[in-house]
């Protein structure tokens, strides 16, 4: 290949929703917090390791009884409000732009947990109801975390 010597037609993908298949028996609830396992299905998120955080599901979609990729969900990646952890693990307005960590598919930790929990995303902001996560496959905090 050489560079660009003309106009080229680049392909592209509007706005940041993606159709994902989704992992057998896995039920998803919108607006919870969607991840992918190492099997590469959506699923909803949980404290486990080697789970990539893909945003959060935009409908319902129930695949209980299905197998890997019998149905699709779509998942949307941005910035999401979400539960925060409590004690030791409470996120503070000190971890803004800090990684954070996934509990389950609606709350998030400042901390992993000695190596427990799998990224959420990037802290955005902190108030008395939650945390704003920017959540996104391709923002990189699981080269970072």
């Amino acid at each position: 290949m050489t560079a660009a010597t003309k106009n080229r037609n680049t392909a592209s993908r509007p706005g940041f929703r993606r159709s994902h298949p989704v992992a057998a028996d896995a039920v998803c609830f919108a607006g919870a917090i969607a991840v992918m396992g190492a099997s590469g299905f959506a699923e909803p998120g949980s404290t486990a390791t080697g789970l990539t955080a893909l945003g959060v599901f935009q409908h319902y979609q129930d695949n209980t009884g299905g197998a890997d990729g019998d149905q699709v969900v779509e998942i949307e990646r941005g910035y999401f409000h979400v539960a925060n952890s409590t004690g030791a693990d409470e996120i503070a307005r000190a971890d803004i732009g800090q990684v954070c960590y996934l509990v389950d598919d609606q709350t998030v930790a400042k901390t992993s947990d000695t190596d427990a929990r799998s990224p959420a995303g990037i802290v955005d902001d902190v108030d008395d109801n939650g945390v704003w996560v920017y959540i996104d496959p391709t923002n990189g905090v699981a080269a970072t975390a």
